[in-house]
């Protein structure tokens, strides 16, 4: 199931350093914290284990649904699941706190992001990454990482390098279908194979390699894009909870609450 060891091997660490900074620190874990890192690295053994066996046979939509975990799964359960005290006396030191607040900044997340998203699924690096294992490995890598700085300004659990507004999450989220978009529509509008990789052997479930793309484009350009939706709409409205809470009250303008069974005459 786990043609890599690494993969086991890195959720061990992983684990181990989350038990480590916590003992260490002897900061209080939250139940949906631990939770959230629990399933953070659940779907990190799904994607690299099960889902990997499969894009190894040439599914495409795999392979998206692949780097959709990679990229929009994994990195906000890991933000989620991390308390700011763990993470503060790392990025906060002398030698990494500019590095930290650089590479956290929204502009600079959402650029990194969306340059790697759009060089990957360029044909010959594309092509490259499915023919070379280390490449590969290399890729997914990457937009894990990349993906952690993309999830940042909207899951920011440090307020020295603080979440956006929510008017700014939204533009935030908003911007980013924009290059998704690009790469989606591509694959789904093609009529023929984008990736020869694709092309040069059958394809399992008696799908085609044309179907296969379309399915993929399909992935990302449809799922993603509800999935970032439904995140728009939850921040839509925390955003209107927030405005509803610190709404002055005009005197004169509470309800009197009638106690139950009380009918005022008519």
């Amino acid at each position: 199931m786990f043609d890599h060891p690494s993969v086991i091997l890195g959720v061990v660490i992983l684990a181990s350093l989350y038990a480590f900074g916590a003992w260490w620190i002897g900061g209080r874990l939250r139940t949906r914290q631990i939770i959230a890192f629990a399933c953070a690295l659940f779907v990190v053994l799904i994607a690299h284990g099960p889902i990997d066996e499969l894009t190894d046979e040439r599914l495409f939509f795999v392979h998206m649904f692949q780097h959709f975990l990679q990229t929009l799964v994994i990195p906000p359960l890991l933000l989620l699941g991390t308390p700011d005290w763990m993470l503060r006396p790392w990025l906060m030191s002398r030698a990494v706190r500019p590095f930290a607040r650089f590479f956290t900044r929204p502009v600079i997340t959402f650029a990194l992001f969306s340059g790697l998203l759009v060089t990957v699924h360029e044909p010959s690096v594309f092509d490259r990454m499915c023919r070379d294992e280390s490449v590969h490995i290399i890729i997914h890598m990457l937009f894990m990482i990349t993906g952690t700085l993309l999830w940042w300004p909207l899951l920011s659990p440090m307020p020295e390098m603080p979440r956006l507004s929510y008017p700014g999450q939204s533009i935030y989220l908003f911007l980013l279908l924009i290059p998704m978009s690009a790469v989606a529509a591509p694959l789904t509008l093609a009529t023929t194979v984008i990736y020869p990789w694709y092309a040069q052997a059958p394809h399992p479930w008696g799908l085609s390699p044309i179907s296969d793309q379309v399915l993929g484009g399909l992935v990302m350009w449809v799922g993603e894009s509800l999935y970032l939706m439904c995140v728009f709409s939850a921040i839509f409205f925390r955003w209107g909870g927030r405005d509803d809470r610190d709404r002055p009250v005009i005197p004169g303008t509470l309800l009197k609450v009638v106690p139950p069974h009380h009918h005022p005459a008519l």
